[in-house]
């Protein structure tokens, strides 16, 4: 049963918890939803047309993507630290015949819709921002009942860039009816388990843009689940949310893990977690101290999975790493994930290579307005997104890293992922990023750029207490010739390390490529 049928037989049922405690019942976020849809339709939108989204977590971002979801439009959301040429650019790429800002990144979404040369009657505001129409004038007069001829619509997330410019990624349009659809896409969650209907409460965590949260926020919000909004992490308001709704699943990241286990002990002792059924993670590997870490202290409900936006992908259930520690799991019953070496044959058990995958019984999405970036990252009718890894003998993934991020020294493949998650594990580290730097000798060798814990003083002492730590845990040859130190590293929201930032420094005066 879909968000719609839910709301339209229990309105009054709290669909979402904003992020002050404002709590919004279905039967009013889906009358919004019907509004916007009929308003836009009115303005001239029709099925396949593209409308862009820079918005806060909230009430907000749900009704424009319940508007689409049954309208036949494509959904973009845009990151808000983007700069404003990065936002033009997805405005603009996107073909948005609308756009929805909120007045908190008024001043960035008005400067990105000038650039992109979106007209003023296309520019829909929550708040007041002049030269904006109010989302609520677009919704005066609209009638808040179900619209006539709907047909499923859906999101076109953008890849994240590491390399050149974002690309849509693109999927033909169902013909679905929107409640057909939502049960489909509300099928990963289930996966894991996941049941439906109240009481089940489900934590967003992090930004609305991202598609894991369109994935499995959306995917919570269809199943029946209240959906309680972080605005921005911290890890002890996690902790105190779970506790206060009961909340029963959630999507987290490796560094999510690592800021809450960083908590005092007497403060992680302080909370009720018992809830939470369903602790899901992805988009980062997760070192194997941090994962063994949760498991203790949360008990046997953390699940992992090993997807992208282009599609996935893996399960591993709490039982399914605890036989097997650093696996990302088995494909899922829909999906096939393979393994192959340079040529693209399989590779054996055991033996890394480039991990291809697909949904169904074919790979349908395509990169949009870019068929090269398309071609090249198929093998038939899978596709990859560069990830090296490899499989066990009963099928099991295993994650070594990026191939981007892979560095070759001496002519030895050594896999940076492999070093974080040892130098994670330092009490006096709260993150850091391995990567190639050029070696005159060597190649590149290796290098390490180390966040201290507070209250740590970085430096030579530090350094080599951090490598002294890795003794007999780690060979030589892959310990960090050098460690840098800096306050932050470069993560997105999601928890992806940007790592081309700390990298291209160390590259500009060479010719090999970042």
């Amino acid at each position: 049963m879909s968000f719609w049928n839910r709301g339209e037989d229990d309105p009054t049922w709290i669909a979402v918890i904003e992020a002050d405690g404002t709590q919004v019942p279905a039967g009013e976020l889906l009358g919004r939803a019907n509004q916007i849809t009929s308003g836009l339709r009115a303005a001239g939108l029709r099925p396949g047309d593209g409308i862009a989204a820079l918005l806060p977590n909230g009430a907000a971002a749900l009704e424009v993507y319940l508007a689409a979801l049954q309208a036949g439009w494509y959904l973009t959301p845009i990151n808000w630290h983007f700069t404003v040429p990065e936002a033009a650019y997805i405005i603009a790429d996107c073909a948005a015949k609308a756009f929805f800002l909120h007045e908190r990144f008024a001043q960035l979404g008005m400067a990105a819709a000038d650039q992109a040369g979106l007209a003023a009657g296309r520019r829909f505001s929550y708040g007041t921002i002049p030269g904006c129409t109010a989302v609520t004038d677009l919704r005066s007069g609209q009638p808040t009942d179900r619209p006539a001829d709907r047909t499923a619509g859906t999101t076109m997330h953008y890849t994240s860039g590491t390399t050149g410019r974002p690309k849509g990624v693109r999927r033909p349009l169902s013909g679905l009816s929107p409640e057909d659809a939502a049960d489909l896409g509300s099928a990963l969650p289930q996966m894991f388990g996941v049941t439906t209907g109240q009481p089940n409460v489900h934590l967003v965590t992090s930004p609305i843009y991202h598609t894991a949260v369109t994935v499995f926020g959306g995917g919570a919000l269809h199943l029946g689940h209240t959906l309680a909004l972080m605005d921005s992490w911290d890890a002890q308001q996690a902790l105190t949310l779970v506790e206060r709704y009961r909340v029963t699943n959630s999507h987290m990241v490796p560094t999510h893990f690592k800021r809450m286990l960083s908590l005092p002990a007497e403060t992680r002792r302080r909370y009720d977690l018992s809830s939470m059924q369903w602790l899901i993670h992805a988009a980062a590997p997760c070192p194997v101290g941090i994962k063994r870490a949760m498991l203790e202290w949360w008990g046997p409900c953390v699940y992992e999975y090993y997807a992208a936006t282009e599609g996935g992908g893996t399960i591993a259930t709490p039982q399914d790493w605890l036989e097997r520690p650093g696996t990302v799991g088995s494909a899922w019953p829909v999906s096939t994930v393979i393994v192959t070496d340079d040529d693209g044959a399989p590779c054996p058990p055991g033996i890394p290579g480039t991990i291809y995958m697909r949904m169904g019984e074919a790979t349908t999405f395509e990169y949009k307005d870019d068929p090269a970036k398309t071609a090249a990252n198929r093998l038939g009718d899978l596709f990859t997104v560069g990830d090296i890894g490899y499989l066990d003998e009963d099928g099991f993934l295993f994650l070594c890293d990026r191939k981007a991020d892979l560095i070759i020294s001496g002519g030895a493949n050594i896999y940076p992922a492999e070093i974080e998650a040892e130098i994670i594990m330092h009490p006096k580290v709260e993150d850091v990023a391995v990567f190639g730097i050029p070696d005159a000798d060597w190649g590149e060798q290796v290098k390490a750029v180390v966040q201290p814990v507070p209250g740590a003083e970085p430096g030579d002492d530090l350094a080599a207490e951090i490598l002294a730590s890795l003794d007999g845990r780690l060979a030589r040859m892959k310990w960090p010739k050098s460690i840098d130190f800096t306050g932050a590293l470069p993560r997105d929201p999601s928890g992806k390390l940007l790592k081309r930032n700390l990298r291209q420094p160390y590259w500009e005066d060479h010719s090999s490529v970042i």
